[in-house]
Protein backbone atom coordinates (compact mmCIF):
# COMPACT_ATOMS: atom_id res chain seq x y z
CA UNK A 1 0.00 0.00 0.00
CA UNK A 2 1.33 3.37 -1.07
CA UNK A 3 0.65 6.58 0.75
CA UNK A 4 0.73 10.12 -0.06
CA UNK A 5 2.22 13.10 0.65
CA UNK A 6 -0.15 15.75 2.62
CA UNK A 7 0.67 19.40 2.66
CA UNK A 8 0.18 20.18 6.31
CA UNK A 9 -2.04 23.09 5.96
CA UNK A 10 -4.44 21.67 3.23
CA UNK A 11 -7.63 20.06 4.17
CA UNK A 12 -9.63 17.91 1.68
CA UNK A 13 -8.48 14.84 1.35
CA UNK A 14 -10.71 12.69 3.38
CA UNK A 15 -14.93 12.80 3.66
CA UNK A 16 -14.56 15.12 6.70
CA UNK A 17 -13.20 17.50 5.18
CA UNK A 18 -16.32 20.08 5.03
CA UNK A 19 -16.70 19.03 8.90
CA UNK A 20 -12.87 19.60 9.97
CA UNK A 21 -13.42 23.26 7.60
CA UNK A 22 -16.55 23.81 9.88
CA UNK A 23 -15.44 23.16 13.16
CA UNK A 24 -12.46 25.97 11.95
CA UNK A 25 -15.01 28.18 10.56
CA UNK A 26 -17.10 28.05 13.62
CA UNK A 27 -14.23 28.21 16.20
CA UNK A 28 -13.20 31.56 14.45
CA UNK A 29 -16.68 32.95 14.53
CA UNK A 30 -16.43 32.68 18.14
CA UNK A 31 -13.45 34.01 18.23
CA UNK A 32 -14.37 37.07 16.79
CA UNK A 33 -17.05 37.85 18.81
CA UNK A 34 -15.49 40.21 20.49
CA UNK A 35 -13.55 41.73 17.94
CA UNK A 36 -16.64 42.78 16.22
CA UNK A 37 -17.51 44.57 19.69
CA UNK A 38 -14.25 46.41 19.49
CA UNK A 39 -14.76 47.45 16.14
CA UNK A 40 -18.41 48.80 16.42
CA UNK A 41 -17.04 50.79 19.79
CA UNK A 42 -13.97 51.53 17.10
CA UNK A 43 -17.35 53.01 14.51
CA UNK A 44 -18.93 55.05 17.54
CA UNK A 45 -15.80 56.64 18.74
CA UNK A 46 -15.16 57.66 14.82
CA UNK A 47 -18.52 58.86 14.55
CA UNK A 48 -18.14 61.12 17.41
CA UNK A 49 -14.63 62.26 16.12
CA UNK A 50 -16.03 63.73 13.34
CA UNK A 51 -19.28 65.28 15.05
CA UNK A 52 -16.35 67.07 17.44
CA UNK A 53 -14.42 68.00 14.60
CA UNK A 54 -17.54 69.57 13.12
CA UNK A 55 -18.69 71.18 15.89
CA UNK A 56 -15.51 72.70 15.97
CA UNK A 57 -15.30 74.67 13.02
CA UNK A 58 -18.44 76.02 13.95
CA UNK A 59 -17.65 77.51 17.15
CA UNK A 60 -13.91 78.38 15.18
CA UNK A 61 -15.74 80.34 12.41
CA UNK A 62 -17.84 81.99 15.56
CA UNK A 63 -14.99 82.94 17.36
CA UNK A 64 -13.99 84.79 14.18
CA UNK A 65 -17.39 86.42 13.55
CA UNK A 66 -16.68 87.96 17.23
CA UNK A 67 -12.65 88.87 16.19
CA UNK A 68 -14.42 90.59 12.56
CA UNK A 69 -16.82 92.93 15.51
CA UNK A 70 -13.84 93.78 17.30
CA UNK A 71 -12.31 94.98 14.25
CA UNK A 72 -15.47 96.77 13.05
CA UNK A 73 -15.16 98.65 16.55
CA UNK A 74 -11.63 99.78 15.75
CA UNK A 75 -10.11 102.76 13.34
CA UNK A 76 -11.75 101.68 10.57
CA UNK A 77 -14.61 103.07 11.62
CA UNK A 78 -13.56 106.33 12.51
CA UNK A 79 -14.26 108.94 9.98
CA UNK A 80 -12.11 112.33 10.42
CA UNK A 81 -12.99 115.41 8.22
CA UNK A 82 -11.65 119.03 7.80
CA UNK A 83 -13.58 121.84 6.08
CA UNK A 84 -10.37 123.46 4.83
CA UNK A 85 -8.02 120.31 4.47
CA UNK A 86 -5.21 123.38 3.17
CA UNK A 87 -5.03 125.13 6.98
CA UNK A 88 -5.77 122.10 8.98
CA UNK A 89 -5.31 118.58 8.68
CA UNK A 90 -7.11 116.14 11.12
CA UNK A 91 -6.94 112.10 12.05
CA UNK A 92 -8.71 110.52 14.39
CA UNK A 93 -7.96 106.96 16.53
CA UNK A 94 -10.53 104.55 18.31
CA UNK A 95 -10.49 106.04 20.92
CA UNK A 96 -12.12 109.46 19.29
CA UNK A 97 -15.52 110.60 20.11
CA UNK A 98 -17.73 111.60 17.92
CA UNK A 99 -18.14 115.21 18.02
CA UNK A 100 -16.82 118.68 16.07
CA UNK A 101 -14.59 121.20 16.67
CA UNK A 102 -13.47 124.44 15.00
CA UNK A 103 -10.00 126.39 14.51
CA UNK A 104 -9.02 128.69 13.80
CA UNK A 105 -5.01 129.21 12.82
CA UNK A 106 -3.61 132.65 13.67
CA UNK A 107 -0.14 131.50 12.57
CA UNK A 108 1.36 128.08 11.30
CA UNK A 109 4.84 129.50 13.35
CA UNK A 110 8.32 128.90 12.12
CA UNK A 111 11.25 127.26 13.12
CA UNK A 112 14.58 129.22 14.07
CA UNK A 113 17.77 128.77 11.86
CA UNK A 114 21.31 129.67 12.23
CA UNK A 115 24.00 129.25 9.07
CA UNK A 116 27.98 129.54 9.32
CA UNK A 117 29.59 132.01 8.54
CA UNK A 118 30.81 133.14 5.34
CA UNK A 119 34.39 134.29 6.66
CA UNK A 120 35.15 130.62 7.78
CA UNK A 121 37.02 128.44 5.17
CA UNK A 122 35.49 127.61 1.82
CA UNK A 123 34.45 123.73 1.86
CA UNK A 124 34.68 122.58 -1.00
CA UNK A 125 34.86 118.91 -0.14
CA UNK A 126 32.18 118.30 2.66
CA UNK A 127 34.26 114.61 3.39
CA UNK A 128 37.84 116.21 3.71
CA UNK A 129 37.21 119.71 5.09
CA UNK A 130 35.51 121.76 7.16
CA UNK A 131 34.56 124.81 8.75
CA UNK A 132 37.51 124.64 11.68
CA UNK A 133 39.70 122.44 12.11
CA UNK A 134 39.07 121.71 15.51
CA UNK A 135 37.90 118.14 16.90
CA UNK A 136 35.85 119.14 19.42
CA UNK A 137 32.84 121.65 19.86
CA UNK A 138 29.81 123.22 21.80
CA UNK A 139 26.56 123.53 20.60
CA UNK A 140 24.24 125.92 22.78
CA UNK A 141 20.68 125.88 22.06
CA UNK A 142 18.30 128.29 24.63
CA UNK A 143 21.00 128.15 26.84
CA UNK A 144 21.67 124.71 27.33
CA UNK A 145 25.26 123.46 25.86
CA UNK A 146 26.09 120.07 24.14
CA UNK A 147 29.10 118.76 23.93
CA UNK A 148 29.96 117.83 20.16
CA UNK A 149 32.60 115.40 18.85
CA UNK A 150 32.75 114.54 15.35
CA UNK A 151 33.65 110.93 14.40
CA UNK A 152 36.42 112.45 11.21
CA UNK A 153 37.55 115.94 9.80
CA UNK A 154 34.87 116.85 7.39
CA UNK A 155 32.26 118.98 7.47
CA UNK A 156 29.34 115.95 7.19
CA UNK A 157 31.05 114.15 10.22
CA UNK A 158 30.51 117.68 11.94
CA UNK A 159 26.58 117.32 10.68
CA UNK A 160 26.12 114.01 11.99
CA UNK A 161 27.75 114.47 15.22
CA UNK A 162 25.15 117.20 15.42
CA UNK A 163 22.34 115.19 14.39
CA UNK A 164 22.91 112.40 16.60
CA UNK A 165 23.01 114.85 19.77
CA UNK A 166 19.88 115.24 22.06
CA UNK A 167 20.15 119.23 21.19
CA UNK A 168 17.02 119.19 18.81
CA UNK A 169 17.98 120.79 16.01
CA UNK A 170 18.72 119.29 12.45
CA UNK A 171 22.32 119.95 10.81
CA UNK A 172 22.41 119.83 7.11
CA UNK A 173 24.75 121.45 4.50
CA UNK A 174 23.68 123.99 1.37
CA UNK A 175 26.15 125.08 -1.38
CA UNK A 176 26.41 128.99 -1.65
CA UNK A 177 28.33 128.31 -4.60
CA UNK A 178 28.25 127.21 -7.76
CA UNK A 179 28.43 123.45 -9.59
CA UNK A 180 31.83 124.41 -10.86
CA UNK A 181 33.18 125.83 -7.56
CA UNK A 182 30.65 124.67 -4.80
CA UNK A 183 31.25 126.14 -1.39
CA UNK A 184 29.27 124.49 1.10
CA UNK A 185 28.02 125.70 4.77
CA UNK A 186 26.83 124.52 7.92
CA UNK A 187 22.67 124.90 8.17
CA UNK A 188 20.99 124.71 11.74
CA UNK A 189 17.60 124.59 12.19
CA UNK A 190 15.67 123.51 15.53
CA UNK A 191 13.01 120.69 15.22
CA UNK A 192 10.14 122.79 16.91
CA UNK A 193 8.78 126.04 16.51
CA UNK A 194 9.31 129.52 18.68
CA UNK A 195 12.49 131.76 18.60
CA UNK A 196 15.09 129.79 19.61
CA UNK A 197 19.13 130.85 19.98
CA UNK A 198 21.65 128.29 17.75
CA UNK A 199 25.47 128.97 18.49
CA UNK A 200 28.51 126.57 17.09
CA UNK A 201 31.82 127.16 18.83
CA UNK A 202 34.67 125.33 17.75
CA UNK A 203 36.32 126.54 21.04
CA UNK A 204 37.59 129.71 20.54
CA UNK A 205 35.32 131.72 17.70
CA UNK A 206 31.72 131.29 16.98
CA UNK A 207 30.64 129.49 14.13
CA UNK A 208 27.28 130.29 12.94
CA UNK A 209 24.90 133.52 12.05
CA UNK A 210 21.26 133.60 12.61
CA UNK A 211 19.59 133.27 9.41
CA UNK A 212 16.09 133.50 11.05
CA UNK A 213 14.20 133.90 14.42
CA UNK A 214 11.05 131.20 15.01
CA UNK A 215 7.64 131.89 16.46
CA UNK A 216 5.45 129.34 17.91
CA UNK A 217 2.22 128.31 16.33
CA UNK A 218 -0.62 130.07 17.42
CA UNK A 219 -4.39 129.21 16.90
CA UNK A 220 -7.87 129.16 18.58
CA UNK A 221 -10.43 126.68 19.47
CA UNK A 222 -14.03 126.99 19.45
CA UNK A 223 -13.76 131.27 19.05
CA UNK A 224 -11.53 131.88 22.39
CA UNK A 225 -10.15 135.19 22.19
CA UNK A 226 -7.05 134.17 24.01
CA UNK A 227 -4.80 132.36 21.39
CA UNK A 228 -3.09 128.84 22.03
CA UNK A 229 0.39 128.51 21.67
CA UNK A 230 2.65 125.74 20.40
CA UNK A 231 6.06 124.41 19.48
CA UNK A 232 4.59 121.78 17.05
CA UNK A 233 2.40 122.29 14.54
CA UNK A 234 0.82 118.88 15.11
CA UNK A 235 -1.42 119.51 18.19
CA UNK A 236 -3.76 117.47 20.18
CA UNK A 237 -7.40 118.68 19.81
CA UNK A 238 -8.99 116.05 21.70
CA UNK A 239 -8.43 112.43 23.24
CA UNK A 240 -7.49 110.91 20.07
CA UNK A 241 -7.58 113.95 17.40
CA UNK A 242 -4.40 115.31 16.14
CA UNK A 243 -5.03 118.37 14.02
CA UNK A 244 -1.75 119.64 11.96
CA UNK A 245 -1.41 123.40 11.68
CA UNK A 246 -0.24 124.15 8.12
CA UNK A 247 -1.51 127.46 7.36
CA UNK A 248 -3.01 130.77 8.42
CA UNK A 249 -6.91 130.20 8.36
CA UNK A 250 -9.31 132.96 6.61
CA UNK A 251 -12.16 131.45 8.36
CA UNK A 252 -12.74 129.11 10.88
CA UNK A 253 -11.86 125.30 10.02
CA UNK A 254 -14.55 122.91 11.16
CA UNK A 255 -12.94 119.45 11.98
CA UNK A 256 -15.82 116.78 12.32
CA UNK A 257 -15.34 113.32 14.57
CA UNK A 258 -17.34 110.68 13.35
CA UNK A 259 -18.19 106.93 12.77
CA UNK A 260 -20.22 104.78 10.32
CA UNK A 261 -21.70 101.75 11.46
CA UNK A 262 -21.72 100.10 7.80
CA UNK A 263 -18.58 97.41 9.08
CA UNK A 264 -20.15 97.06 12.69
CA UNK A 265 -23.75 95.79 11.01
CA UNK A 266 -21.74 93.31 8.58
CA UNK A 267 -20.09 92.06 11.54
CA UNK A 268 -23.67 91.86 13.69
CA UNK A 269 -25.07 89.73 10.65
CA UNK A 270 -22.01 87.76 10.40
CA UNK A 271 -22.60 87.00 13.81
CA UNK A 272 -26.28 86.06 13.87
CA UNK A 273 -25.43 83.55 11.33
CA UNK A 274 -22.89 82.06 12.78
CA UNK A 275 -24.15 81.98 16.10
CA UNK A 276 -27.36 80.24 14.46
CA UNK A 277 -25.41 77.78 12.77
CA UNK A 278 -23.93 76.54 16.10
CA UNK A 279 -27.35 76.45 17.41
CA UNK A 280 -28.20 74.21 15.04
CA UNK A 281 -25.29 72.06 15.05
CA UNK A 282 -25.61 71.40 18.64
CA UNK A 283 -29.26 71.04 18.25
CA UNK A 284 -28.55 68.02 16.17
CA UNK A 285 -26.88 66.33 19.10
CA UNK A 286 -29.85 66.34 21.15
CA UNK A 287 -33.12 64.70 21.17
CA UNK A 288 -34.45 61.39 19.87
CA UNK A 289 -32.88 61.68 16.48
CA UNK A 290 -29.70 63.13 18.33
CA UNK A 291 -26.54 62.31 16.68
CA UNK A 292 -23.66 60.36 17.91
CA UNK A 293 -22.44 62.99 20.83
CA UNK A 294 -25.71 62.17 22.40
CA UNK A 295 -26.01 62.73 26.19
CA UNK A 296 -22.09 64.34 26.39
CA UNK A 297 -21.24 66.60 28.84
CA UNK A 298 -19.48 68.94 26.16
CA UNK A 299 -22.92 69.44 24.48
CA UNK A 300 -24.27 70.56 27.72
CA UNK A 301 -21.60 72.86 28.22
CA UNK A 302 -21.25 74.03 24.65
CA UNK A 303 -25.18 74.91 25.26
CA UNK A 304 -24.34 76.97 28.30
CA UNK A 305 -21.57 79.24 26.51
CA UNK A 306 -23.79 79.93 23.46
CA UNK A 307 -26.36 81.51 26.42
CA UNK A 308 -23.78 83.31 27.91
CA UNK A 309 -23.47 85.45 24.75
CA UNK A 310 -27.26 85.82 23.55
CA UNK A 311 -28.37 86.72 26.92
CA UNK A 312 -25.34 89.04 28.08
CA UNK A 313 -26.40 92.29 29.85
CA UNK A 314 -24.42 95.63 30.56
CA UNK A 315 -25.57 98.38 32.87
CA UNK A 316 -22.66 101.04 32.27
CA UNK A 317 -23.60 102.14 28.72
CA UNK A 318 -26.82 103.16 28.23
CA UNK A 319 -27.67 100.03 26.45
CA UNK A 320 -28.33 96.71 28.66
CA UNK A 321 -28.39 94.30 25.94
CA UNK A 322 -28.00 93.12 22.09
CA UNK A 323 -31.22 93.53 21.60
CA UNK A 324 -30.29 97.20 22.06
CA UNK A 325 -28.29 96.83 19.18
CA UNK A 326 -31.08 94.82 16.75
CA UNK A 327 -29.85 91.06 17.78
CA UNK A 328 -33.44 89.69 19.03
CA UNK A 329 -33.42 86.06 20.50
CA UNK A 330 -36.44 83.88 19.83
CA UNK A 331 -37.94 81.07 21.33
CA UNK A 332 -36.06 78.23 19.65
CA UNK A 333 -32.49 80.02 20.53
CA UNK A 334 -31.52 81.67 17.04
CA UNK A 335 -30.86 85.14 17.16
CA UNK A 336 -32.45 88.03 14.16
CA UNK A 337 -30.89 91.38 13.23
CA UNK A 338 -32.48 94.48 12.51
CA UNK A 339 -29.97 97.13 11.08
CA UNK A 340 -32.11 99.92 11.91
CA UNK A 341 -32.11 99.56 15.46
CA UNK A 342 -28.32 100.01 15.55
CA UNK A 343 -28.27 102.72 13.44
CA UNK A 344 -30.36 104.07 15.59
CA UNK A 345 -27.91 104.50 18.62
CA UNK A 346 -25.62 106.72 19.48
CA UNK A 347 -22.18 104.98 18.14
CA UNK A 348 -20.45 105.75 21.63
CA UNK A 349 -23.05 104.13 23.24
CA UNK A 350 -22.70 100.98 21.07
CA UNK A 351 -18.67 101.32 21.36
CA UNK A 352 -19.25 101.58 25.67
CA UNK A 353 -21.26 98.31 25.33
CA UNK A 354 -19.05 96.28 23.15
CA UNK A 355 -15.98 97.34 24.41
CA UNK A 356 -12.96 95.49 23.26
CA UNK A 357 -11.80 91.71 23.15
CA UNK A 358 -9.42 92.93 26.61
CA UNK A 359 -10.95 95.91 27.37
CA UNK A 360 -14.57 94.85 29.33
CA UNK A 361 -18.05 95.29 27.45
CA UNK A 362 -19.76 92.61 25.40
CA UNK A 363 -16.53 91.82 23.34
CA UNK A 364 -14.68 90.37 26.57
CA UNK A 365 -17.12 88.16 27.74
CA UNK A 366 -17.91 86.54 23.87
CA UNK A 367 -14.04 86.21 23.52
CA UNK A 368 -12.95 84.71 26.52
CA UNK A 369 -15.75 82.43 26.16
CA UNK A 370 -14.51 81.46 23.09
CA UNK A 371 -11.41 81.23 24.26
CA UNK A 372 -12.33 78.52 26.80
CA UNK A 373 -13.86 76.79 23.82
CA UNK A 374 -11.66 76.67 21.14
CA UNK A 375 -7.98 77.40 22.68
CA UNK A 376 -6.01 74.81 21.46
CA UNK A 377 -3.92 73.93 24.33
CA UNK A 378 -6.85 74.26 27.44
CA UNK A 379 -10.31 74.91 24.80
CA UNK A 380 -12.63 72.18 25.86
CA UNK A 381 -13.57 71.30 22.14
CA UNK A 382 -9.45 70.79 21.10
CA UNK A 383 -8.94 69.00 24.89
CA UNK A 384 -12.33 66.73 23.94
CA UNK A 385 -11.05 66.06 20.06
CA UNK A 386 -8.15 64.99 21.36
CA UNK A 387 -9.10 62.35 24.22
CA UNK A 388 -11.48 60.60 21.38
CA UNK A 389 -8.30 60.60 19.04
CA UNK A 390 -6.39 58.48 22.05
CA UNK A 391 -9.81 56.08 22.53
CA UNK A 392 -9.59 55.84 18.86
CA UNK A 393 -5.73 54.85 19.17
CA UNK A 394 -6.05 52.55 21.67
CA UNK A 395 -9.24 51.00 20.14
CA UNK A 396 -7.66 50.03 16.79
CA UNK A 397 -4.42 49.01 19.13
CA UNK A 398 -7.11 46.53 20.90
CA UNK A 399 -8.51 45.80 17.32
CA UNK A 400 -5.01 44.70 16.23
CA UNK A 401 -3.98 42.40 19.09
CA UNK A 402 -7.51 40.28 18.16
CA UNK A 403 -6.96 39.89 15.04
CA UNK A 404 -3.20 39.16 15.43
CA UNK A 405 -5.06 36.40 18.18
CA UNK A 406 -7.57 35.27 15.88
CA UNK A 407 -5.01 34.79 12.77
CA UNK A 408 -3.12 32.65 15.55
CA UNK A 409 -5.91 30.73 16.39
CA UNK A 410 -7.24 29.99 13.01
CA UNK A 411 -3.35 28.90 12.14
CA UNK A 412 -3.38 26.87 14.78
CA UNK A 413 -6.51 25.24 13.75
CA UNK A 414 -5.73 25.14 10.00
CA UNK A 415 -2.32 22.92 10.58
CA UNK A 416 -4.18 20.65 13.74
CA UNK A 417 -7.19 20.30 10.92
CA UNK A 418 -5.20 19.50 8.09
CA UNK A 419 -3.05 17.30 10.01
CA UNK A 420 -6.17 15.30 10.91
CA UNK A 421 -7.69 15.56 7.42
CA UNK A 422 -4.47 13.31 6.17
CA UNK A 423 -5.18 11.04 9.06
CA UNK A 424 -8.24 10.27 8.13
CA UNK A 425 -7.30 10.08 4.04
CA UNK A 426 -4.77 7.96 5.01
CA UNK A 427 -7.30 5.90 7.21
CA UNK A 428 -9.41 5.89 4.55
CA UNK A 429 -6.99 4.62 1.52
CA UNK A 430 -6.04 1.73 4.31
CA UNK A 431 -9.75 0.86 4.83
CA UNK A 432 -10.17 1.00 1.05
CA UNK A 433 -7.55 -1.02 0.18
CA UNK A 434 -8.63 -3.99 2.99
CA UNK A 435 -12.30 -3.78 1.66
CA UNK A 436 -11.18 -4.39 -1.92
CA UNK A 437 -8.48 -7.11 -0.93
CA UNK A 438 -11.77 -9.21 1.00
CA UNK A 439 -13.30 -8.13 -1.54
CA UNK A 440 -11.20 -9.72 -4.43
CA UNK A 441 -10.70 -12.89 -2.05
CA UNK A 442 -14.27 -13.43 -1.87
CA UNK A 443 -14.64 -13.54 -6.02
CA UNK A 444 -11.61 -15.68 -6.21
CA UNK A 445 -13.20 -17.87 -3.69
CA UNK A 446 -16.35 -17.84 -5.69
CA UNK A 447 -15.76 -18.39 -9.22
CA UNK A 448 -11.30 -19.91 -8.53
CA UNK A 449 -10.45 -23.21 -8.44
CA UNK A 450 -12.05 -25.98 -6.38
CA UNK A 451 -15.71 -24.15 -7.02
CA UNK A 452 -17.89 -26.83 -8.64
CA UNK A 453 -19.60 -24.97 -11.85
CA UNK A 454 -22.98 -26.40 -12.76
Amino acid sequence: MGTTSISPTSIGLSSYASDLQSVISRAVSIASMPLDQLQNQLSIYQSQSSALSSLNQTFSALQTAVQNMASAMGTGSISATSSDSSSVSVSASSQALEGSYTVNVISPGSSSSAISDVSLPAVSDPESSSISTSGSYTLTVNGNTYQITPSGSGLNDLAQAINNSPAGVQASLVNTGNSATPQYRLLLRSQSLGADSIQLNDGTTDLLDTLSTGSAASYTVEGQSTPIQSNSRSVTLAPGVTINLLQQSTNPVTVTISRNTDALSTALSSFVSTYNSAVDALQHQIGQNAGPLSGQSIIQYLTRSLGQLSTYTSSGSGLTSLADLGVELDSQGHLSFDASKLDANSVNAVQAFLGSSTGGGFLTTATNVLNSIEDSTTGSLPTAISSLDNQVQHQNNLIAENQQRIQNLQDSLQSQMASADALLAQLESQKNYITNLFTAMLNYNLNGTGVKST
